[in-house]
């Protein structure tokens, strides 16, 4: 694989319309939930900030909206093929939850350098995990390799069902909270700010998109600068569900489009907001899931802010440690 290669050349993805994520809205109900928007417990003064839970959804993590939604799209030939993608956590775990309903197999590639825990936890779902070195799997991307196997192939980031699905986040934030002022969003491969992104601005607008990266893979962030798809050296972070070490080709005009601007935050914020997150809200939030709010507190708000709190997969060793190291500083 030639880390200059950012895509598989294909068109660039359309955001989805809001009738798209009306639908998706109806097919996923009873099944994701419609997680609460909460707010931030502290006793600072300030504007308030929200938390959109995603971390309480069935599966663990926002995921769940576009998987399913995916999955309930299916002919009964497309499903009884068997569902496959790639991912070492959250879209895995989400594919599983989803093939149980529908009553099928699963099956994910994965790096063959994923952690232990993260392969046992796909495991654990039901999906069969494929480990794959990283180089072969990002030529798999991009030469879609998925169209020359029998199974039903989704894309993770830029499927159009899987972002109708997690548009719906945006849409119960803006129906919750009108005056709604900006809104936090992690950002890996692009696909969730782009989701949730479209749907903002098509119907509100003036209310900031903020795409929040980790410092130590500031893809979206590079990319913005250079204009263009641009690959990034990925350090060692928390945020590892979010660690992409590129938006790709068909995924950034859209991801441009829709963000107005990136916030990077440090792993020392990470980790302290998922410690406030853990004993302030009783929430327990992956690092990717906690980088939204890591961001919006260490800005000055204007009005109330929103943060989406992607997923909750985290080991209970890590936990532990974070609620038990004190904060450096």
């Amino acid at each position: 694989m030639s880390e200059m290669r950012t895509g598989s050349g294909g068109p660039p993805i359309p955001p989805p319309s809001i009738r798209d994520v009306e639908e998706a809205a109806g097919r996923i109900e009873g099944v994701a939930l419609r997680t609460p928007l909460l707010r931030y417990k502290t006793m600072e003064d300030g504007e308030p900030v929200w938390l959109k839970a995603e971390c309480l959804q069935p599966a663990g993590s926002f995921k769940l909206r576009g998987v399913l939604n995916w999955g309930m799209s299916l002919s009964p030939v497309e499903r009884e093929r068997g569902l496959s993608t790639q991912s070492a956590g959250n879209t895995a775990q989400a594919l599983g939850y989803v093939a149980r309903l529908l009553g099928v197999p699963a099956r994910s590639l994965l790096p063959d350098s994923a952690p232990r825990v993260k392969v046992d936890g796909v495991r654990s779902y039901g999906v069969t995990p494929v480990p794959v070195p990283f180089s072969a799997l990002m030529d798999y991307v991009f030469d879609r390799g998925w169209e020359r196997e029998p199974y039903s192939y989704l894309n993770p980031w830029g499927d159009p069902s899987m972002l109708a699905g997690s548009g719906t986040i945006g849409m119960e934030i803006l129906d919750e909270l009108p005056e709604l002022k900006a809104v936090y969003i992690p950002v890996g491969g692009g696909g969730l700010v782009a989701a949730i992104g479209s749907v903002i601005k098509e119907l509100r607008p003036a209310v900031e998109v903020v795409g929040v990266q980790s410092t130590a893979c500031p893809s979206l962030g590079a990319a913005l600068e250079a204009g263009k798809p641009t690959w990034v050296q990925a350090g060692a972070t928390i945020c590892d569900g979010t660690a992409v070490p590129v938006v790709v080709d068909e995924m950034y005009p859209l991801v441009s489009s829709v963000v107005d601007r990136v916030a990077l935050v440090s792993e020392d914020d990470v980790r302290t907001a998922i410690a406030s997150l853990a004993l302030g809200n009783k929430l327990v939030v992956e690092g990717s899931g906690a980088m939204s709010l890591a961001a919006a507190l260490g800005e000055r708000r204007d009005g109330p802010v929103a943060c989406v709190l992607s997923g909750g997969s985290i080991g209970a060793n890590r936990l532990a440690e974070i609620l038990t190291t004190p904060a450096e500083g």
